[in-house]
Parts: C-alpha cells; structure tokens; sequence
C-alpha cells in the first residue's frame, strides 16, 4: 500500500466513517433554503428583511441541530422546485405535499404537517359546506401548487371556474375584491388568513391524508437522512408540537404528524421511502 503522510491516512479515515448526517453537519458552508413568503403562517415577509413563519422557524431549528447556518430565500412556489434539481437549494422549507408524482422525483424526509385543502370565502357571503357549492363559482389558487392541480383536476366535474396567481397573497386579495367566490389552500394558511382579515372565513376542508415533508434531489440521500434524523429528533423532543402551537394556534394531538416518528426515512408508502430500520442520534 503506498506511504500517505499520517494526517492525510487519517482525514481518509474520517471521511470514509462519517455517517450523512455528520457529513452534513461537517461542512461550515450555510444550507441554501427558499420558501414561499406569501403562505402564512409558513412564510411571511419579516419587517427588516427575510422570512418568518412555522416553516422559517423549522428551518433555522434544523440548521442548528446539524451545527450550520442556514440562508433562507423567498420566492414564488413554481420556481421552488427547479430551484432545487438545478442545484440551486440544497432542500426546501416550503410546505411541499408529498404526492406519487413528487414522491417518484425527489427525496423527502417524512411528514411534519398533515395537508388539508380548506376554502376561504368572504364573510358577507354564505360559507362554502360542500364541493356540490361551487357550481357556477370562481375558485382562486397559487400558481404551481397542490390547490392548482385539484383545481385543474376538479373544475369540470363541479363546475366551477378557477384563476391561477403567482402567490397565494394574489389570490386571497382576488376573494376579497369580489372577483373570486373562494381561495383554495392549505388549512393552516387559510386559518391564517381569517384570522388576520375579519372580512373572510373559511369553509369546507377536504381531508387529503396527505403531509407536507421536506424535498431532497433524489441523488442527496446523504442530505436527506441528516435532515430526516433531526426532524425525528424534534419530534422526540417536542419541539415540533410547540412550533406548531406557536404558529397553528392549537396543541397538536398525540397522534399527530407533528409527534409521531416514521420508520425510516421518508414516507411510508410513497416511492423512494427507505424502510431501513433507523435509530436516531440526538444530541
């Protein structure tokens, strides 16, 4: 075997043994993020400059469990996803549904959210009680998102119109000034919505089954499972649920996403889920 001088055996060493999670964790350069900053309570614009919001704050609680910094972008949600396969973002803090479309392209960590689609309306007008209401309305949704495909997807069967915009602040605006009858988003941000604007409340909620997870490149899996084990921890330690107090205004149950920890890392049931049995490490 040829001579190497003893630091360069040992740094060999190193780099050979280190698990993903520390490789992650070794690098001093920031982790590169976006979100969305139009879907309160995830992503909101922060006065002074960057992002707040329940995902901004999972962001940085991430960040410092693998002892890095961590740059967080705000964009429209349709550039999220080829901002991340283009190497651009090394994972995304916006609230991503893990669909079997998705789940076939990119890596994810699993749920720490459960996804619902709710409807915002407004006040003065009769809230939306069934789907068999939105004959002859006009919905409104974000450009890109799961509520874009529902809607595209929908529209014939219960015969309602929609208009797509580039944020879902867009969107919601739309409702407000009469040119739309309904915004379609998640149950979080439509909560939020109503709850800072006294003008609107939300209405019926389709129950999806479906998670918010954190998407990875499909050839990251090293970064994935070091994001996946300190997601895991959080759960185990509790502090996702006071995230989600903070931000959702309600204690998640004991059986909720935001407590309960998955088998390995991803999904269970999606493609790409590695079931791998896995032992966190938490510090």
């Amino acid at each position: 075997m040829p001579f190497l001088p003893r630091l360069s055996r040992v740094a060999a060493l190193t780099v050979l043994c280190l698990s993903g999670h520390a490789v992650m964790a070794q690098s001093s350069a920031p982790l590169k993020s976006a979100l969305d900053p139009s879907f309160a309570p995830q992503g909101m614009v922060k006065l002074g400059g960057g992002v707040q919001g329940f995902n901004a704050d999972l962001g940085e609680e991430l960040a410092k469990r693998l002892n890095r910094k961590i740059e967080i972008e705000a964009t429209e949600f349709s550039g999220l996803i080829p901002g991340l396969n283009s190497g651009k973002y090394d994972f995304l803090l916006a609230p991503v549904t893990v669909t079997p479309e998705r789940a076939r392209t990119l890596l994810f960590t699993e749920g720490y959210t459960e996804t619902n689609y709710t409807f915002v309306g407004r006040k003065n007008a009769p809230a939306l009680d069934a789907l068999e209401g939105l004959k002859g309305k006009k919905v409104t949704v974000n450009k890109g998102s799961n509520y874009d495909a529902w809607a595209r997807d929908n529209a014939e069967k219960y015969g309602f119109t929609y208009d797509i915009y580039g944020t879902n602040a867009d969107a919601v605006q739309a409702v407000l000034s009469g040119r739309a009858d309904f915004n379609l988003t998640g149950s979080t941000v439509a909560g939020w919505a109503a709850k800072q604007n006294p003008a609107l409340q939300t209405g019926y909620t389709i129950k999806t089954g479906l998670v918010w997870a954190i998407p990875f490149r499909l050839n990251d899996k090293a970064g994935r499972d070091a994001v996946s084990n300190a997601l895991k921890c959080m759960k185990m330690d509790g502090t996702l649920a006071k995230l989600a107090t903070k931000w959702y205004g309600a204690e998640p149950a004991a059986d909720s996403v935001e407590r309960v920890v998955s088998p390995g890392h991803g999904v269970p049931g999606t493609e790409n889920y590695d079931a791998t049995p896995f032992t966190p490490t938490c510090a």
